[in-house]
């Protein structure tokens, strides 16, 4: 769940770390022809080893969710009606009316459901068969909750 709903924040570092290689790759070219270019050449290093720091830290932070996620697994499920999202796991469960659902965002994997601004639980598509992904999203897109990335 944390890989989906901070895929948006870890993807600036991503798009930082691209700017930070392409400005250090061009000032690092540039500083290779000129004169003075030597005493400059140690920041563009460190510029062009920043950016791809950046760019390799997501990769980084979801390998290590999915790593640690998977001592955590339990048993469970959801029972989705016209009322409301069930959710079991382990000894615990817990429910959402869609009544107090605002919005469902759509990621690759997940359905983010949000009550208020905060998301309250996600729905793996994965674990369900294609008829019921279907209908559960024509029944979201019915109430107006469905919000595409």
């Amino acid at each position: 769940m944390a890989a989906a709903l901070g895929s948006v924040r870890l993807r600036r570092y991503g798009q930082v770390g691209a700017v930070l290689l392409v400005v250090g790759a061009v000032g690092f070219a540039v500083s290779r022809g000129s004169a003075r270019g030597e005493q400059f050449s140690s920041l563009w290093l460190s510029l062009l080893v920043g950016g791809l720091l950046s760019m390799l830290y997501a990769p980084w932070v979801r390998w290590r969710a999915r790593r640690r996620s998977g001592r955590y697994a339990v048993e469970g499920g959801y029972d989705i009606t016209d009322d409301n999202i069930m959710m079991r796991s382990g000894s615990e469960s817990g429910g959402i009316a869609w009544d107090g659902v605002d919005q469902v965002r759509v990621t690759p994997e997940f359905w983010i459901v949000y009550v208020g601004r905060m998301p309250a639980t996600v729905i793996p598509r994965g674990l369900m068969s294609a008829e019921d992904a279907e209908t559960l999203r024509a029944f979201m897109a019915a109430r107006g909750l469905l919000q595409e990335r």
